[in-house]
Order: C-alpha cells, then structure tokens, then sequence
C-alpha cells in the first residue's frame, strides 16, 4: 500500500458508522435500523451524527414520521450499501460450506434392505433435515475407531461399552413360493421337510437346527441343503420355488401378504435373541440421535402389532 492510500485510510470513518448509515439508509426508521444492529435507536442516532461531522455534510433530515436521505445522502447511500454486500459475499465465500445434519447407522444387510430401507421414507418425511447414512457389515461396531453414531444389531443385548434398546424379537418359522413343487412331496407336516431342499444363510448357520429341534425333529435328514452368502439370497431363492427357507417373518413380511412366499407350518419358534439399537456410551446423545431413536421406537411397535 502507498503512502497516499494509506493517508486515505486513515481518513475513512469506521466501519461501524457507515453500516449504521446503510441500514438506516435502507429502513429509513431509527426503531427498526437499531433492531437489526441490536443496538438503541439513541446509539444509532450518535453514529449517524458523528458520522455526519466526520464528514461535514448532512445524510438525513429527521422528520417526525422518520428518516429522510439529503440529496448527498441518496448519494453515497447506493455505494456504501455495495460495499457492505461485497464485503458480505467476501466473508462468506472463504466459510466452509456447512454439512447437513447426519447420523450414521450400520446394520446387517438383509435387515437393511427388507425392513430398514422400505420404512426409512417415514423418518425422512418427519425430519427432512437430517440425513440418515447406512453402511452394512457383521460385526459390531467400534465407536472408538469408525464415525459411526449408532448400530442395529441381533443378539442378547450384551454389548460392553454401549447402550441398547430392544427394538423387536427374532423368530423363526420355514416359508416357501406357493409354486413349490409338491407334487410328490407334499408339505402337510413338519417332517415332510425330508423330501426338500433346505435354505439357509452362512451368517445364520443354526437357525434351522433350532426350528427342527423345536420341532422335535431334530435327526431330520433333508433331501438336500444349499447354503446362501446372506438371508437375503435365501429368501430370493425360497420365492423363486428352489427349496424351504428358515426366517424370520419379520423380513418376509411384504412377501407373506402378497403370495409370493406362504408358512407351510404353524410353528414359529421364538428365541431369546433380538434386534437392538445400540450406541456408545461415551458419546452425548444429539438432537438427530434422540430424533432416530424415537422414530425407530414407534416404527418397531407398529412392527410387533399384531
């Protein structure tokens, strides 16, 4: 900067008296141009005077319905307002841009995709501004180590370090396409499994013992067995007339209601295990934390209703 720039900035008045100008300049009235600066209209009114004899010329003629620009006023009103914008647009243009509100969950994928994902539109039309992201894995979470709020698992509950609420009960119970051929193998009681193919998920490799123990078959040789990555490829291949899945209801639900998939049995086998909601406990819970966690309440009460 040269001397000569530096003469004529020192000669500027302060930047609190011409925003105090240009907002009285916008309004025109003293009472509302205080209440956007949050100071009293009497302090205004100083600035506005000292800013006058700072630069030797008058800006407003009082009147008693309220401000009136001079002639100079109308101006310099125009440039002084500019300015302050550019300045505005300056200061904002170097902020970082702010993130919408989040919260990350992770859970196992055929939960996601079967009950998850189809009612997350409720929690979004209830708090559009929150953003609901999902990651999918087996294994339990560390808080610690990855940005994760929050988890929904399946088990007892029994997670150190964490705070759990029950969401619903797991059950069991095989279900089948209609279109299963039947034709010498009829399904008319549990131990006419023997003659089909049994579904199940690697993840999930004892649920189907427990069913037929339940059952009181437990020696039951089926015809044959075929193991899937996930639930979710089991239940694609029970709807597709490949073999008898074991699942949780819960997860077929759409399917049971519109034919695609049918109980051959009455017997469902409740256990003790659980899908739970689980967090950290170290970490203060957030308005969008309390906001899932109230939405998944009442989502899993419709879901237990009969």
């Amino acid at each position: 900067m040269s001397d000569t720039d530096k003469s004529k900035a020192s000669q500027l008045p302060s930047l609190n008296a011409l925003r105090a100008f240009a907002v009285a300049g916008s309004h025109l009235n003293l009472r509302i141009a205080a209440a956007e600066l949050f100071v009293t209209a009497s302090a205004l009114s100083h600035q506005i005077r000292h800013l006058e004899e700072q630069l030797g010329v008058k800006l407003f003629i009082r009147q008693r319905q309220g401000l009136r620009l001079t002639r100079i006023g109308k101006t310099l009103h125009p440039q002084i307002a500019a300015a302050f914008t550019q300045l505005s647009d300056a200061i904002h243009s170097i902020r970082p841009t702010t993130h919408p509100r989040a919260i990350t969950v992770s859970m196992l994928s055929t939960f996601a995709m079967r009950w998850f994902i189809p009612r997350l539109y409720r929690f979004q039309q209830q708090h559009p501004d929150i953003e609901v992201r999902m990651s999918t894995g087996i294994e339990l979470v560390d808080f610690e180590q990855e940005d994760v709020d929050c988890a929904i698992r399946s088990g007892q509950g029994l997670w150190p370090g964490t705070k759990v609420l029950r969401l619903l009960d797991e059950q069991f119970t095989p279900v089948c396409s209609p279109d299963l051929p039947t034709n010498d193998a009829p399904l008319n009681q549990p131990a006419d499994l023997a003659k089909h193919t049994l579904l199940h998920s690697k993840l999930r490799p004892d649920d189907w013992r427990m069913w037929l123990t339940a059952a009181k078959l437990g020696s039951l040789k089926p015809r044959q067995q075929q193991q899937f990555e996930t639930r979710n490829f089991a239940i694609a291949a029970a709807i597709r007339g490949l073999g008898v899945a074991i699942i949780d209801p819960l997860l077929v639900q759409e399917e049971l209601k519109d034919g695609r998939l049918m109980q051959p049995f009455a017997q469902t086998l409740p256990t003790t295990s659980a899908y739970y909601l689980v967090w950290p406990i170290s970490r203060k819970e957030s308005k969008e934390m309390a906001a899932f966690r109230a939405w998944l309440i009442e989502e899993a009460r419709e879901s237990n209703s009969p």
